[in-house]
């Protein structure tokens, strides 16, 4: 009898084995799989951030330069106003659809991706 209840205890203490093991492998590839998603999240924006602190300036620079031809500064800088308001309309009302659902590939590209 306390051969088969060794076993069993045996068996059982396996089994406890097996599932505090799977739970730690669990967290670890969910902590792999996060870290990984929030760097590529991170990298992105950075690589954003720089991105639009170029198109600022160099708005700004275009702005001027155009003022300094016209005569007066904030007829340049109207001008870059008018064009990013033309291009935002453009964009808004021909690729609008485009755009969310390529964003939206790549959300789901990169939540279900080993």
């Amino acid at each position: 009898m306390e051969v088969k209840e060794s076993s069993f205890k045996s068996l059982l203490d396996s089994a406890e084995d097996y599932v505090k093991t799977s739970y730690e492998l669990f967290k670890l590839r969910a902590i792999d799989k996060t870290t990984d998603k929030v760097a590529v999240i991170i990298s992105r924006a950075v690589a954003i951030l720089f991105f639009l602190m170029f198109v600022l300036m160099a708005s700004i620079a275009i702005g001027l330069w155009l003022g300094s031809l016209m005569g007066n500064a904030w007829y340049g800088f109207l001008i870059v106003a008018g064009f990013y308001g033309l291009i935002s309309l453009i964009l808004y009302f021909f690729t609008h659809n485009l755009f969310r659902k390529i964003i939206g590939n790549i959300i789901v590209k990169q939540a279900f991706k080993e």
